[in-house]
């Protein structure tokens, strides 16, 4: 008899991995079990795993810092687990929002805004954008006495971001990849991304992991609509500045404690 006792096939459990394998390869460093290209409707199930990587990495990044911490003192492997958060992701976020602060303090009307986060060359705003963001993460993480729920929470956090924005806003362009991502994130992706986040936050962190999830939520809305005022949609690059600006609050929030 063919199937496992869930009744699943080897064509379906086929079917189910393919969208968690497309989140890996397209948000982190993960090997390309699959060389093809994804399809636009692979893609958009995709998004509802990404949650899962932002705690997979989370994991990772907590790994490297504590076997960092066996060599170094706690700054030191806080540059070294920023150094490891850049290249795990490929700074895959992190260059979403530094084009975004290029393009929307950079331009004076939509269309140069635009224009100039298209644009692979990095301005001024985008630079310091950078250096500000990751030295308020090495200094949150320097300073947290709670690396674990830190790392974890914020990495999923920002995640879940995505397909919230993905669904709720308009796309700035009619073409490229984040169009054809938004065309095929439906609510099913939405839900799934937010069962994945409540059961990580809640393991990680209980009630006060929820409380995390409502304030995510609000800045992700909250930067979005900033964000609609200044050009007509949202873009690739701005669920990546959604991303970054969450995890670096979150961060910031356990270095409070």
């Amino acid at each position: 008899m063919q199937g496992d006792c869930f009744g699943l096939t080897p064509s379906m459990t086929y079917k189910t991995m393919i969208p968690i394998i497309a989140a890996f390869q397209f948000l982190t460093i993960f090997p390309m079990l699959i060389k093809r290209m994804f399809t636009s409707q692979e893609m958009g199930r995709a998004v509802g795993w990404f949650p899962l990587i932002g705690a997979t990495l989370g994991a990772l990044l907590y790994g490297v810092n504590h076997f960092a911490q066996m060599l170094f003192p706690a700054s030191v492997s806080a540059a070294l687990t920023i150094f490891a958060w850049v290249f795990f992701t490929r700074a895959f976020h992190l260059d979403g929002f530094m084009d975004t602060c290029d393009g929307l303090f950079g331009g004076f009307t939509p269309e140069r805004r635009l224009e100039i986060m298209k644009d692979s060359r990095m301005g001024a705003f985008g630079v310091a954008g950078g250096v500000l963001v990751l030295l308020t993460k090495y200094a949150a993480l320097a300073s947290s006495s709670a690396l674990l729920p830190a790392l974890v929470i914020s990495a999923t956090l920002g995640r879940w971001a995505s397909p919230l924005v993905i669904y709720a806003f308009p796309y700035a362009r009619e073409d490229g990849l984040g169009i054809e991502m938004k065309r095929n994130v439906g609510l099913s992706q939405v839900i799934l991304a937010t069962a994945i986040t409540l059961i990580v936050s809640w393991f990680v962190y209980g009630t006060m992991g929820l409380w995390l999830m409502l304030f995510a939520a609000l800045v992700a809305f909250l930067v979005a609509l900033y964000i609609m005022r200044l050009i007509p949609g949202l873009t690739g690059d701005s669920y990546g500045a959604i991303t970054t600006i969450i995890e670096t609050l979150v961060l910031l929030f356990f270095a409070m404690k």
